[in-house]
């Protein structure tokens, strides 16, 4: 993608969006920012046996209704346009953080199925990208006003999980600076500028997630299965722990013990404890189960 350069007219209309934008999601139950307005974080586990067909294949349709279900009940909005409208204004420039890699990607048709949400919502498809590795330097993603944060949970061979809090390790251009101590404060990524206050949406896919590894390509389909699910948050550390906890009980059916996941996929309690981005403790997660039962693990 061509790099846009920004005029100073441009600048400042996105620094009033983006001032708008404060406002506009301080009215939301969670800003994904680590400003708490409930108790309780509220999470959406939603599942369907037919996501999937004989083939392993993502019927769209399946999936849109899933998502078509869940982000209304999360904002409490009657019907999917209310419910983006409420999450997303025509004036907003926004970058849909996906994951490429290549063993388990945020599935196309999700991202496009968020996109056409957002274009719904109002906004011109000009002021869309979906981007992974080249978000340092994309314009939209740095000078936007509003982020969606989409991909799949799975076992991760130096922070422990890979999920939504560790997904936006590409807004800086040293990564290496947050691998320390097994990735313990990924959080702090959450307090950058082009970060800070934007996550308007976080969408972990449960669809076919990884439970185990070994080294660092870390990947065996032996270990994946047909989940059929998606999370959806305000908060990226209730759904990050609601899922670590699938991920857990998953470990421990399959190997029939309890086997602690090595590293230790600490930062989602830091998040919590240390950097106050959100909630981690089941306690505070209000955990809201929608349509397919079998096999839910939690």
């Amino acid at each position: 993608m061509a790099k846009k350069t920004y005029t100073r007219r441009e600048a400042l209309k996105n620094m009033l969006v983006g001032a708008a934008g404060t406002f506009f999601l301080s009215s939301l139950p969670w800003n994904a920012f680590g400003k708490k307005h409930a108790k309780k974080s509220k999470v959406i586990l939603i599942r369907d046996k037919k996501l999937l067909d004989n083939s392993g294949q993502i019927n769209n349709k399946v999936l849109a209704q899933m998502l078509n279900s869940a982000v209304p009940e999360l904002t409490g909005e009657p019907n999917p346009k209310s419910a983006w409208s409420k999450l997303i204004k025509p004036k907003d420039v926004v970058g849909i953080k996906s994951n490429v890699w290549s063993y388990l990607p945020t599935p196309p048709e999700l991202e496009q199925l968020i996109k056409a949400h957002v274009m719904e919502a109002g906004v011109a498809e000009k002021d869309i990208s979906i981007d992974d590795r080249g978000i340092y330097d994309n314009p939209i993603f740095q000078n936007g006003t509003a982020l969606i944060n989409a991909r799949p949970m799975r076992t991760h061979d130096w922070s422990g999980v890979g999920s939504l809090i560790k997904n936006y390790i590409m807004f800086t251009d040293k990564p290496y600076n947050y691998h320390p101590d097994s990735c313990a404060d990924l959080a702090k990524l959450w307090k950058k500028p082009e970060v800070k206050n934007k996550t308007r949406l976080n969408i972990l896919v449960m669809i076919t997630p990884l439970f185990h590894g070994v080294g660092p390509h870390h990947f065996n389909k032996q270990y994946t299965w047909q989940y059929n699910g998606l999370i959806v948050s305000f908060d990226p550390v209730a759904a990050d722990s609601t899922g670590l906890r699938i991920i857990k009980e998953k470990r421990k059916e399959y190997f029939g013990e309890e086997r602690p996941i090595s590293p230790s996929p600490k930062h989602i309690q830091l998040a919590d404890k240390r950097h106050k981005l959100g909630n981690a403790d089941p306690k505070n997660i209000e955990l809201i189960k929608m349509g397919w039962k079998e096999g839910i693990l939690i």
